[in-house]
């Protein structure tokens, strides 16, 4: 990880995995097979996709934003990283990046944000972008 906030390079569960993200081709679905008749490198896949399936399902989709709120949430704030949603691409694929400008409706809650990412800059409706957790 790079101590510089413009580094786009998001800690990712390969790192606690192999200790580097996870840059090969998609590996067969060993989710189902026999626990006990795989070899290392397929219980190491086997425990991968366990954890990428696992990730995806209950932090990525709690980060995802309701069309109705019973309560009321907080502000996207400039700085905040975020994952840019697209109804197309799946949402381990979703892109990083960091929110630099908030433009706020009428009724003076954020409507729209210009996101900077590692291609450039996006405009977004608040209701298409995930914040991601701070400490």
């Amino acid at each position: 990880m790079s101590p510089d906030p413009n580094d786009f390079s998001p800690l990712t569960p390969g790192h606690f995995l192999i200790g580097r993200p996870l840059t090969s081709l998609p590996s067969p679905d060993l989710r189902d097979a026999n626990p006990s008749r795989l070899h290392k490198y397929a219980r190491i896949e086997q425990a991968r996709q366990h954890f990428w399936t696992r990730w995806s399902r209950e932090c990525v989709c709690e980060l995802q934003q309701r069309t109705k709120w019973q309560h009321k949430q907080p502000d996207i704030k400039p700085d905040q990283m975020v994952l840019i949603r697209d109804d197309i691409t799946p949402p381990m694929k979703w892109p990083l990046g960091r929110v630099t400008v908030v433009y706020p409706g009428s009724d003076g809650a954020s409507r729209v944000a210009e996101i900077k990412t590692s291609k450039g800059v996006v405009h977004r409706a608040i209701n298409k972008i995930c914040p991601l957790l701070n400490n």
